[in-house]
């Protein structure tokens, strides 16, 4: 990383920006993480396909953070963060410049940390981390990210708190303002989360609740074209173009229940999550049925040496309510570190499904597979992948 610090004397000359006797830091960062993928059976013609792929242990991104000492254990602090495809040059998070991370606040050592702006729910902050995500990325989450442990969604217009940690345990809860005059519940988002870790073991479990903005048209929905997440909701919504949960993306609300426990022992790493995702429709919506995922997942690593770590996770979810279809999801990855900054992973995965999926408001199908977060539709009930990478920090 390049750090850029400014020291007590040269900010004192700097009197007139009001900063005479701050410690203040910024620092540059990212990583680029690229791959050549094949994908097997990649759409719905069951074609194969190989191709340049970014993004798959962690999302490829850009960012600046700082802090500025104010005293008495308080600190202003900032981050902003921008997503990128290496592939194309193109900006990430739909278009948006800093479309990962973008706010300010406060932060005290004692009293915890206040930030407003765009941000991660408190769910992937503190749950995602004790699962196989954590490690692998987006070939080792769930079908779907029904229930965003692949970091699908981030928050808008959010009020975020988090606590200092005590003796092992810190909590987090965030609001996101609709922000529509008039109708302030409208695409709201709220969420809470607390982690407690003790020696090698910790466990952590959080609520979240997305609401998509009231209204037909606000949904995007005309004569000619079906309701969907709208753009204007706090948070992104769970959809990558998947089969899975696709036919739900005119929700009114997303309600996600996650909960995970992990053990480390010597080289080895143990951990297993739980999530309860439910899409719930309204008078808006192009669908008449609650859906629910109930996502069951399993992760061991092995630190072979310090340099190569290598994993194996499994996946089970069920689709249950609107339709009835479960997934069952097997993932292979190795990470070979070759320095502090630069490392190499070759990882793959195989995926079954079975049951019913729904298309559209009236027809559904027999259930396809897709893997992750990748939204690839494959035309048969089973998909297999395998991603051959570097990943670069700096």
């Amino acid at each position: 990383m390049k750090r850029i610090a400014l020291s007590t004397l040269s900010l004192a000359l700097l009197g007139a920006a009001g900063a005479a006797h701050a410690q203040s830091s910024v620092t540059l960062y990212g990583l680029i993480d690229e791959s050549f993928q094949w994908v097997h059976h990649a759409n719905p013609a069951n074609d194969n396909l190989y191709h340049l792929a970014a993004g798959n242990i962690q999302g490829s991104r850009w960012g600046l953070k700082g802090t500025e000492d104010l005293g008495g254990g308080l600190k202003a602090i900032f981050q902003l963060e921008n997503g990128f495809d290496p592939n194309n040059g193109r900006l990430g998070q739909g278009g948006k410049l800093f479309g990962r991370q973008a706010y300010v606040g406060l932060s005290h050592d004692a009293y915890g940390t206040v930030t407003l702006g765009r941000q991660y729910d408190p769910l992937v902050d503190l749950v995602q981390p004790l699962t196989a995500d954590n490690f692998f990325g987006s070939m080792f989450t769930s079908p779907g990210d029904v229930d965003n442990n692949d970091n699908s969604s981030r928050t808008n217009n959010a009020i975020k708190y988090v606590s200092p940690v005590f003796s092992g345990f810190q909590f987090e809860g965030m609001y996101a303002l609709g922000g529509v005059a008039g109708t302030t519940g409208s695409g709201q988002s709220w969420a809470g989360a607390a982690t407690y870790g003790i020696g090698p073991f910790s466990i952590a479990a959080g609520y979240f609740r997305m609401e998509n903005s009231n209204g037909f048209a606000a949904r995007g929905g005309s004569a000619t074209t079906p309701p969907g997440w709208s753009t204007t909701a706090t948070s992104d919504g769970t959809f990558d173009g998947s089969t899975i949960n696709g036919a739900y993306a005119s929700a009114k609300s997303i309600d996600i229940t996650s909960a995970a426990g992990q053990y480390v022992v010597g080289p080895f790493t143990f951990n297993l999550r739980y999530s309860f995702s439910q899409y719930k429709p309204d008078g808006f919506s192009a669908f008449t049925n609650q859906e629910k995922f109930h996502t069951v997942g399993g992760y061991a690593g092995y630190q072979v040496t310090p340099a190569m770590l290598l994993g194996l996770g499994y996946i089970w979810e069920h689709a249950a309510g609107d339709t009835s279809a479960n997934y069952h999801q097997v993932s292979l990855g190795g990470d070979y570190s070759l320095s502090k900054r630069t490392d190499i992973y070759l990882m793959g995965t195989y995926q079954h499904a079975s049951g019913t999926q729904r298309t559209s408001a009236t027809t559904t199908q027999a259930a396809v597979a897709s893997i992750g977060s990748y939204g690839f539709q494959a035309g048969s009930n089973t998909q297999e992948m395998v991603s051959l990478g570097i990943r670069h920090k700096f």
